[in-house]
């Protein structure tokens, strides 16, 4: 048992020390990305699969409520949690067209869709991007491995892939990408504080 806990542990570590080095870039532009899209009256939209859809109820959270600092709301929606939406959805069409239906009826362009898949390569995810595309809608994508089919997406604008094989780890860095990303949303558009 100990070195289940140990070797979680080291990964854990290993891991955001690659990160550190890798992913400067892609944070600071997705956070730009939204800042923008938040001060011209745009809004995010979050979608995923199981913790991917955990994780964007968190991230929508954050950005409604608060993150660090006492500041207004911002405009954020996970389409992760309307049960009556999604299965109709899935009934009337396909669970693969959970999220393009809904990036169809709510999206705007300058508003951003926060994509997340572990593996880049869920299908109601992608076709996601490709609704938010025609939407003219800014997309930003969380991923795993090798990133799959939504990395190297021709709408995707910032793709931050976490370079790992492990499904837990890759969840473990996205939650820490999403709370960084919080961080400098707060700092750049209220400062230090509210």
């Amino acid at each position: 048992m100990n070195a289940i806990i140990r070797n979680a542990m080291q990964e854990g570590i290993e891991l955001r020390r690659r990160c550190l080095n890798q992913l400067d870039n892609e944070l600071m532009t997705a956070s730009a990305l939204m800042v923008k899209s938040l001060r011209e009256g745009g809004k995010i939209l979050a979608c995923g699969n199981g913790g991917s859809a955990a994780d964007a109820q968190h991230f929508a959270g954050e950005l409604v409520n608060r993150f660090e600092i006492n500041r207004p709301g911002l405009a954020a929606v996970a389409m992760t949690h309307d049960a009556s939406v999604i299965t109709s959805i899935a009934n009337d069409f396909s669970f693969d067209d959970v999220y393009s239906r809904q990036v169809e009826a709510l999206g705007r362009p300058g508003d951003i869709l926060l994509a997340i898949s572990t593996s880049g390569n869920s299908t109601n995810v992608l076709k996601a991007v490709d609704a938010a595309a025609r939407s003219k809608m800014v997309c930003i994508t969380l991923s795993g491995g090798d990133g799959g089919a939504i990395a190297n997406h021709s709408a995707v604008d910032v793709s931050l892939c976490i370079p790992h094989p492990s499904t837990p780890r890759i969840q473990e860095m996205h939650i820490t990408c999403l709370h960084i990303i919080c961080s400098l949303i707060d700092h750049t558009m209220f400062g230090e504080h509210a």
